[in-house]
């Protein structure tokens, strides 16, 4: 893989967001966001536990889907403050998956501004906070509906690989899914290197990686391929924009409506089948960007 680190900056007016990232589909992190917002000093394990601690959460583990996964089945529950205390003990790699803690403690909302001056089309009914436990890993996958994301954290370290969407083949996308097969788990233990004996055409691979920290936005493009990793346990929060033109918000919609429920009813109905004849469109697709680039 080649990557470069995502660009850093404090502050940055909404036409230059526009010109030099928003439009030509670049990461940034933007760190001056954040802190002026009550959130960046409010938003604690302790003032969240007192205020949704006894809401009910799924959480998921480490393991990659596979053939007989349910799409977006969580593999445990437990009350949001049994939760934090098991992080915050030790590693734990158990994350908490799209929850809506806005619509538990709607009062949320007043602790931050929707940054409109970056970019429009918010769906404000859906903010979203993300959680993990130390060691807790979300696998590679791009956003179901398309939208660009602003993800910024607020407690702990996290490790970010991206991608543009065009590397979907080099990143070995399962066809009616978003997700690789290619396992990047602790890829910056390993001098950045995954598994290339198993997925050689990931050696073709362009993108970005970078450390969130307490504070940062990151700006994540539409149908960017993503992969986290916590280094501590740790919260972000993702604010979803709906993408200006008309074949991004139809392409959203057909993920959503269309390719998710065709591959929930042959997950259902053929899972084996379904799981062998995908992964055979993937090394195919694979192997034809390994024969371009004359490795093959």
């Amino acid at each position: 893989m080649e990557l470069r680190q995502v660009e850093r900056i404090e502050k940055i007016t909404g036409k230059d967001f526009k010109e030099k990232f928003y439009y030509p589909m670049k990461p940034v992190v933007i760190t001056g966001i954040s802190r002026e917002w009550p959130a960046f000093q409010k938003w604690t394990w302790d003032y969240f536990k007192e205020i949704v601690g006894h809401k009910e959460v799924g959480i998921y583990n480490n393991i990659k889907s596979d053939a007989y996964t349910p799409i977006n089945k969580a593999d445990d529950y437990k009350r949001f403050g049994e939760y934090v205390d098991m992080i915050r003990q030790g590693p734990a790699g158990w994350r908490i998956f799209l929850f809506n803690i806005f619509e538990h403690a709607p009062q949320l909302t007043q602790d931050f501004t929707w940054p409109e001056f970056l970019m429009k089309g918010f769906v404000k009914r859906y903010p979203m906070l993300f959680v993990g436990g130390a060691t807790s890993i979300t696998h590679m996958h791009f956003d179901i509906d398309m939208s660009h994301i602003l993800h910024t954290q607020f407690t702990g370290r996290k490790k970010v690989l991206l991608f543009p969407f065009e590397e979907q083949h080099k990143l070995y996308r399962k066809p009616y899914e978003v997700l690789s097969l290619a396992d990047f788990s602790n890829y910056y233990k390993n001098n950045g290197k995954p598994d290339y004996d198993a997925f050689p055409a990931l050696k073709l691979a362009r993108g970005f990686e970078t450390t969130l920290e307490h504070g940062d936005t990151l700006f994540m493009p539409a149908g960017y391929w993503h992969h986290m990793e916590y280094i501590d346990s740790g919260f972000a929060m993702s604010l979803r924009a709906l993408q200006a033109n008309m074949s991004g918000k139809l392409q959203g919609a057909w993920n959503l409506f269309g390719m998710r429920h065709i591959d929930t009813l042959m997950k259902k109905t053929a899972p084996k089948w379904w799981f062998d004849y995908k992964k055979e469109k993937v090394i195919r697709a694979a192997q034809k960007e390994l024969e371009v680039a004359g490795l093959q």
